[in-house]
């Protein structure tokens, strides 16, 4: 696992084949596949998280699916690394991809996610900024989706699968 460090925006964890492939081609866009996990607790409200470096809004949990993990690994897996909890995954909402799933990071690398979107269930664990990718995490009701503020990739997705 490399990092983005100091001068080059927040701190993001970049496994390693990412890394070799950015050696090659700087910041031009890169297709690579992920997940979007939505917490959900017993009242409905869905956890929401703000990223390092990026100020537009609030946002899902996920990231990069890495070598030899599937895509359910790695929901539970960023899960536990970005706020320290382990979810139950309750279903795969969608897979989705497209304009409004590319990232454009601090450091100037693009990204373009095909992301497998998962609702879950925390079975362990209080939500809490847990490394220092994230900057806040809160719960919110269905109501106050419309009004808030929310990245282009989180609002997209949040639309796709009808919690918008």
């Amino acid at each position: 696992m490399g990092t983005l460090g100091p001068g080059k925006g927040a701190t993001v964890s970049i496994p390693a084949h990412v890394a070799r492939l950015r050696a090659v081609v700087g910041h031009d866009l890169l297709l690579l596949p992920s997940v979007s996990v939505l917490p959900v607790d017993q009242t409905g409200r869905l956890l929401l998280v703000r990223h390092a470096g990026h100020n537009d809004g609030w946002a899902v949990l996920g990231g990069a699916v890495e070598v030899g993990e599937s895509p359910a690994e790695a929901a539970v897996r960023e899960t536990r690394e970005e706020i320290g909890i382990d979810v139950r995954l309750v279903r795969l909402l969608d897979v989705l991809g497209g304009p409004d799933y590319q990232v454009s990071y601090p450091n100037g690398d693009r990204t373009a996610y095909v992301t497998a979107v998962y609702e879950a269930a925390i079975i362990d664990g209080s939500p809490a900024v847990s490394d220092d990718e994230l900057t806040d995490v809160a719960w919110f009701a269905p109501e106050q989706l419309p009004g808030l503020e929310l990245s282009r990739f989180s609002r997209a997705l949040l639309s796709a699968t009808g919690y918008l």
